[in-house]
């Protein structure tokens, strides 16, 4: 059966004059307006359409389905309003981390400039535009059709209102620039002009020299970065490409498996879209993104996993004399420009008052401070922030190109345009290439140009210790590079980022570029793309796990679902021999310890549902792993997988810690009312759901290469491991003579309405290591349809 529906919607409102230029709908019969969207198993859509604006009308409206109060809550962030409605002080989410509504509301209206977002999108392409108004149409149409019967988290509530295409913008521009200003923006916020006495603080805002005003201690540095996410992010992805010489098809072979959050704005949505005759995709997009973000068509698949790459750096700033709102370059006096935000917050008492507060900028970008890491503004110095990825909606036209690729270097054309944000990009094809690319947005500054652009000394000491890059705002020179080459001034090119296509094998697991393969060389490549070591224990055991399978034979989908459902532990299995030797040669005094040696020796090294004590070692390495030279073998750069390895039990200094850190974890353990050989699947479950659903997998300091964690609250509890970031969409797909052979597992499943049968349900395979197999042939996907036909016409 199939039901016509035929909107009644008013024309979509518009966030900005300017970018109305294009935006009349063409005319034509309802047809030629109408997106078909049909059901699968899981609550996927499959949605045909004749063009983008209706095919993103189908998806905006299939979205709303599934997550209409998960938008309309992004829409109140984006707008700046979540003190109105929610109170200042209560937290809420921007991009990655949990900040108070008010700070949010302050960075918001200080962040968002809507007349420059206007015109990006009004200079930028037609079918990003056609995209934007499809998909904004598309929502409207799912509130206006079910005005009063909203899921309960947001129905009748003041504060879902229809989007703007200008609210799209700022949508976009938040998920661009969350890997840089967005996850400092209570730094923007907070940096204010210096009072009088800050005269006295040295002429260096990063002041480490012992004793001095404002010294930094380089390890809370460290901390603060991992605190905001731009430091040893928890966050990341596993992605492995096979070429014919693996798979021994001719054909190639990958396996995506983001680590994502489980909530919110980067939460994945399955789906599958198809214009005919322009292209054919089926994978996830991320929130309301009207296009397959990871997926495959009938010639490649691809993944994504968050890249080294830099996406901003920092200035320093010489200061006027006398005026520390003005600084000099190339010894001319420049005036910042300040600007006075105002901001509504609701008081407990339901009454609205208003905050003001004033941001301040410079030719670079926002002034910021980062007291904990030595970013100050003092009567000398201070420091602006530059974000490559400001105004970057270049991702929907690289998007749209890998849709329509055939072959690894139809991706590699489309990735030209500098569109890919923030991460590198694994492809496999079905004429058996597989490539690694790190073709993301970085800012165009060699090893050259970070030499001769040095900060002072301590400034420049923090890219090595905390991954910030400053270089000397007083010269002009030291600005990024304008290569002609560049299809946007000041990014790096194409032609001088790392980019290998093999029949073999390639992977990525967030460390450099230098590791997608042994046997691959490399150029020189500028250190802001990134360096060559392994920071992860995830790479190690990669570098361990693919040549592994590749060497038992022939590489297949089953055989790669297995080995990332293996579930080993890399650092259980490096340094647990060396604690249960020294656990039976010199046992513990603790009895907590001896306990604990007990319960570890009956662990297999997995983090599977039936691997007893997993947990415990969880805890034990969370503690274990900052203790000074814990290794028995320290890392060695000419060993980077094998090393560090083993636990130095010899040192009576360290072993100390060792027991005591053991101690701690099995009184911590007990405290939360675990035993501590527990089933890992009796104390892992999910964070978004009140099921208790066992959850297999481990944390990324354990280097369990099927990633789960928590974001805000890591560690165990009375309620368990609670799980809210992880392997999200885990997709496996080679290639027949038909087309693609696609086995997917949306972990948190399509919907973050509770009330929804597809809320949990893929969540339940997962657990039970099940991979549903998509239809991607229209013969497939008529047989296996869930439910009615819905027709939408657009206005």
């Amino acid at each position: 059966m199939t039901r016509f529906l035929t909107s009644t919607l008013a024309p979509v409102a518009l966030g900005a004059a300017a970018l109305l230029a294009g935006c009349a709908t063409p005319g034509g019969s309802a047809d030629s307006r109408t997106a078909t969207l049909v059901r699968t198993a899981h609550g996927v859509p499959h949605i045909t359409a004749p063009d983008l604006e209706t095919l993103a009308y189908g998806a905006g409206y299939a979205h709303a389905q599934d997550n209409v109060c998960q938008t309309a809550q992004q829409l109140v962030t984006a707008r700046g309003e979540r003190s109105r409605h929610f109170g200042g002080a209560t937290p809420g989410l921007l991009g990655r981390r949990m900040l108070p509504n008010e700070l949010i509301d302050l960075f918001i209206a200080g962040f968002m400039d809507d007349e420059r977002l206007a015109r990006v999108w009004r200079e930028g392409s037609e079918a990003g535009r056609s995209l934007a108004r499809g998909a904004v149409a598309g929502y409207n149409r799912y509130l206006a059709d079910h005005a009063g019967r909203l899921p309960a988290a947001c129905n009748s509530q003041p504060w879902v209102t229809p989007m703007t295409l200008g609210d799209f913008a700022r949508l976009s521009e938040l998920t661009a620039a969350q890997a840089a200003t967005v996850a400092l923006a209570d730094a923007v916020v907070g940096a204010q002009p210096p009072k009088p006495q800050a005269a006295l603080v040295p002429a260096s805002g990063v002041a480490m020299a012992k004793g001095l005003p404002g010294a930094v201690n380089l390890a809370d540095a460290a901390d603060a970065m991992r605190e905001i996410g731009l430091l040893d992010s928890p966050l990341g992805s596993n992605a492995w490409a096979f070429g014919k010489d693996a798979t021994g098809t001719g054909r190639g072979l990958l396996l995506g498996n983001p680590h994502f959050p489980w909530d919110g704005v980067n939460r994945f949505y399955q789906m599958h879209l198809t214009v005919p005759g322009q292209f054919d995709v089926m994978g996830v997009g991320i929130g309301n993104y009207p296009m397959v973000t990871i997926g495959f068509n009938k010639d490649v698949a691809w993944s994504h996993t968050v890249s080294t790459g830099k996406r901003f750096t920092l200035h320093e700033l010489a200061l006027v004399a006398g005026d520390a709102t003005s600084y000099l370059v190339d010894g001319q006096p420049e005036k910042m420009r300040s600007r006075e935000l105002t901001v509504t917050i609701r008081a407990a008492d339901g009454t609205l008052q208003a905050k003001r507060h004033t941001v301040w900028s410079t030719r670079y970008g926002p002034v910021l401070v980062i007291p904990r890491a030595g970013i100050t503004w003092n009567a000398k110095t201070a420091y602006a922030i530059q974000d490559a990825n400001l105004g970057n909606i270049r991702s929907t036209d690289s998007a749209l190109g890998f849709a329509r690729a055939t072959s690894v270097a139809d991706m590699r054309q489309a990735m030209a345009n500098l569109g890919t944000p923030w991460v590198n990009t694994i492809v496999a094809d079905r004429h058996g290439n597989a490539m690694y690319a790190d073709v993301s947005v970085v800012p165009d500054v060699d090893a050259e140009h970070l030499n001769r652009c040095a900060p002072s000394a301590p400034a420049a000491a923090l890219r090595r210790a905390i991954g910030i890059v400053v270089l000397d705002g007083s010269k002009a020179a030291c600005n990024w590079r304008r290569d002609p080459a560049s299809p946007v001034p000041g990014l790096t090119p194409i032609g001088r980022m790392p980019i290998a296509v093999r029949t073999d094998w390639v992977h990525n697991s967030n460390d450099s570029f230098a590791f997608s393969n042994p046997a691959q060389s490399w150029p020189a490549i500028s250190p802001l793309v990134g360096e060559a070591r392994i920071e992860r224990p995830r790479t190690r055991a990669g570098l361990v796990e693919v040549p592994g399978l590749v060497g038992r034979g022939p590489v297949t989908l089953a055989g790669v679902q297995q080995q990332l459902f293996e579930n080993r532990n890399f650092m259980g299995r490096v340094v647990v021999p060396d604690l249960l030797a020294a656990c039976a040669m010199n046992p513990p005094a603790a009895a907590e310890a001896r306990d604990g040696c007990n319960a570890l020796k009956g662990w297999d090294r997995n983090n599977n549902l039936e691997s007893r004590g997993a947990h415990l070692f969880r805890e034990f390495w969370r503690l274990a792993r900052v203790i000074p030279n814990v290794h028995r073998i320290a890392a060695d750069p000419a060993q980077p997988v094998a090393t560090p390895s083993g636990l130095k039990m010899d040192d009576a200094a360290t072993a100390a810690k060792v027991w005591e850190a053991l101690s701690k974890a099995v009184t911590q353990i007990r405290a939360a009312g675990f035993a501590l050989d527990a089933p890992l699947g009796t104390v892992q479950f999910p964070l978004i759901t009140a099921e208790r659903i066992g959850l297999h997998g481990g944390e990324e300091m354990e280097g369990v290469l099927n990633n789960l964690g928590n974001q805000f609250a890591p560690g165990i509890s009375a309620k368990g491991a609670l799980i809210d970031y992880g392997s999200s969409y885990i997709q496996t797909v080679t290639f027949d003579d038909r087309g693609p052979v696609a086995q997917a597992i949306l972990t948190y499943g399509q919907s973050s309405n509770p009330a929804s049968p597809h809320a949990t349900d893929q969540m339940k395979l997962f657990s039970k290591k099940q991979w549903p197999t998509l239809p991607f042939h229209a013969e497939d996907v008529a047989k296996a349809q869930v439910g009615e036909t819905l027709r939408l016409t657009r206005p």
